[in-house]
């Protein structure tokens, strides 16, 4: 039956007049013209790589550019761009496209440019001209060495490039953006770039072209980072992103929201615009793509703005995001407020990421993966940090009110959600710090073969740890670390509070890292608050304890007081009354007095010599809070062992009576200090 099928189709291709028979000739026939084509072919390639490659070649091409002639300069260019296309010897040779650069007709090229860029008149080869001319600029700035990539004429030609972006195709507009992007990656094609008065046909094609958003990225930043006017830049980074703004209307805007997420937090306080009218518009963007069931690429766009925003404006941005607003149409907020479905969204990332995500430790995937839960756990913070400034501001009846953000029924099913973010969150910590430092429990020592060196020496790592990075340079960390820290803080969650207990290891050590070296993150700050809440817990205390917690943060205090008496330091000097609240939810109800080794803080205290000099209201604030953890280290000192101390005791009053002279205009630290003196007096 194939047989017979096989016999009509050939049959039934065939003309009427043509027979089976006489077509097997032809059949036969077919496989040797076939050969002979291809060898043929093959003969007409191996001539135009012999053309390509012989030396006449170059030179007749050079004889094309070097005439006056413009009909021969073009087809010189024409031949250059097919030997530069297809001769991967030559494109691999520094020298050879070093040589034929030197050998353009620049002037030319940048007459090819502007000419094709004109809308009327012009000639009907135009278009052709400027395909040309881009194709040629872009294919020797990828080619050419870095160090030849800030050419003058190379330079000198991004205003051309961003000009005739109007009049280009599809494919030249690629070129001629995909050459800006390398341009301006350096200085001084990005001072070049920054010249430019009329960027406005990059603007209207942004929406349909990502790179445009690339261009202006790199561009931006390397002027930042150069001898620029940075009032200048930033008042053009304000007005350029709320063009941008405008030409994305009517966009889902994912791109530009990306744009946002990845510029914000890589300028300087200085370049950033002092609420700019265009916050509100990104805003919008923000709540109608959270609606809108957003991609992968989406949501990840989301978590770079929305935390962008966050941290760039603290002041404006929180209530665009986390406040609901009235439903035109209904009148009315809707039963589901934006600000309940934004932070969904982001837990449920967070937690249907973490189980899988120390696999991936190694992945190549890792970095975007950790950079959007690192967004999306900041948006969290601040969340957090928003609810409980609007219930200081608003009050018990503030709950219920008309500018309340989320219902109290929400407001429980979103503890919840956190709740369980969080525990989920602790987990990981605790996986992820065995997986770089302690080693897993029972483990076989052989399982860890692998070396990894660290700042802490050299150690053996398990298949899931990070090859390359420690724990302590990854931003996820920090970022997961501050949102558990500022929920076990606040909420009353005993369960939390006891499993995060287990990370007082980490938490320390991470503590030190920093007290011990300048370089990495900073975790102090958000440790101590984490510490906050987990020293009102019995087992936190002890975990506290065991793992040398008192030494590490006395040892920083005493750094911080050391340091107040040369250098006026608010921040140092606010960690500094931190440390002394943690500290003091210790020493206040240990039993049954305090410790031996806890003493050493007061001998060290009474050798602190007061400054002469009049301090900042925080720096003096970290002075006097370290002279009442003296004192109530003393007072819940045993009677024999605080006679041992009397000569400190004393020494310690007299630091209390200089302070004092210098803080009496704050009446609070006036009232401290009187209730120290008081206090140590009664004690003598």
């Amino acid at each position: 039956m194939s047989g017979t099928h096989d016999t009509r189709k050939m049959s039934g291709n065939a003309s009427s007049s043509t027979t089976a028979a006489e077509k097997q000739p032809e059949q036969q026939q077919q496989p040797a013209e076939q050969q002979q084509q291809q060898q043929q072919q093959q003969q007409q390639q191996q001539q135009q790589q012999q053309q390509q490659q012989d030396p006449t070649s170059i030179q007749k091409i050079e004889t094309f550019l070097k005439s006056k002639d413009d009909t021969s300069r073009f087809v010189g260019l024409a031949l250059l761009k097919s030997v530069l296309d297809n001769n991967p010897e030559l494109r691999n040779s520094e020298d050879g496209i070093l040589t034929l650069w030197k050998l353009m007709p620049q002037k030319f090229l940048d007459r090819l440019i502007r000419t094709g860029s004109k809308k009327q008149p012009s000639p009907k080869n135009a278009s052709d001209m400027l395909d040309l001319a881009v194709s040629v600029t872009h294919t020797f700035t990828v080619l050419l060495p870095e160090s030849s990539r800030e050419d003058k004429a190379l330079v000198e030609r991004i205003p051309q490039l961003v000009a005739c972006l109007e009049s280009c195709s599809k494919e030249t507009t690629k070129s001629a953006l995909e050459t800006l992007v390398i341009l301006v990656n350096y200085p001084k094609g990005a001072e070049a770039f920054g010249a430019i008065e009329d960027v406005s046909p990059l603007m209207e094609i942004a929406p349909s072209h990502r790179l445009v958003l690339e261009i202006l990225c790199r561009a931006w930043l390397n002027q930042a980072a150069g001898p620029t006017d940075k009032k200048l830049l930033g008042a053009k980074i304000d007005h350029s992103v709320g063009v941008l703004v405008s030409s994305f209307r009517g966009t889902d805007a994912v791109t530009l929201l990306s744009f946002v997420g990845d510029l914000l937090p890589r300028l300087n306080a200085d370049l950033l615009p002092p609420n700019p009218k265009w916050v509100p518009s990104l805003a919008r963007f923000i709540r109608d793509l959270v609606t809108s069931r957003p991609t992968a690429d989406g949501r990840a766009a989301l978590a770079h703005s929305a935390a962008a925003l966050l941290e760039a404006y603290p002041a404006q941005a929180p209530t665009l995001l986390f406040t609901d607003t009235i439903n035109e149409n209904t009148g009315r907020k809707s039963d589901n407020p934006f600000s309940y479905l934004l932070l969904n969204l982001f837990l449920i990332d967070i937690r249907s990421t973490l189980p899988t995500l120390l696999e991936k430790i190694n992945d190549p995937s890792y970095f975007v993966i950790s950079e959007r839960l690192t967004s999306a756990y900041n948006v969290v913070s601040n969340f957090i940090g928003y609810l409980l400034r609007a219930l200081e501001s608003l009050g018990e009846e503030g709950i219920t009110g008309s500018t309340w953000a989320i219902s109290p029924d929400l407001l429980l099913k979103l503890r919840k959600s956190i709740s369980e973010t969080m525990s989920l969150t602790a987990e990981y910590l605790r996986d992820r710090w065995d997986a770089s430092v302690a080693g897993a429990m029972g483990l076989h020592p052989e399982a860890r073969t692998a070396a990894s060196h660290t700042t802490e020496g050299s150690r053996l790592s398990l298949a899931w740890d990070s090859k390359n990075d420690i724990v302590s340079d990854d931003p996820l960390i920090l970022a997961a670390i501050r949102a558990l820290a500022i929920w076990l803080r606040e909420d009353d969650g005993d369960l939390l509070r006891k499993e995060s207990a287990g990370l007082s290891d980490m938490f320390i050590d991470l503590y030190r890292s920093r007290t011990s070296s300048e370089k990495g993150l900073d975790f102090r700050r958000p440790i101590l608050v984490a510490f906050e809440g987990l020293l009102t817990e019995r087992k936190g205390k002890e975990a506290f304890l065991e793992n040398g917690g008192w030494k590490a943060l006395t040892d920083d205090l005493l750094n911080i007081l050391q340091a107040s008496s040369t250098a006026s330091i608010d921040s140092e000097a606010a960690r500094g009354v931190e440390i002394v609240r943690n500290l003091l939810q210790i020493v206040d109800v240990e039993q049954p007095g305090s410790r031996e080794e806890w003493m050493d803080f007061v001998t060290n205290a009474a050798a602190w010599s007061v400054p002469d000099t009049k301090q900042s209201p925080v720096v003096e604030d970290c002075q006097v809070a370290m002279l009442q953890l003296a004192t109530a280290l003393l007072v819940n000192a045993h009677p024999g062992m605080r006679r041992r101390y009397s000569h400190s005791m004393s020494a310690i009053i007299g630091i209390a009576t200089q302070l004092h002279r210098k803080v009496r205009e704050d009446r609070n630290l006036d009232e401290e200090l009187k209730d120290v003196l008081n206090t140590l007096q009664s004690l003598r």
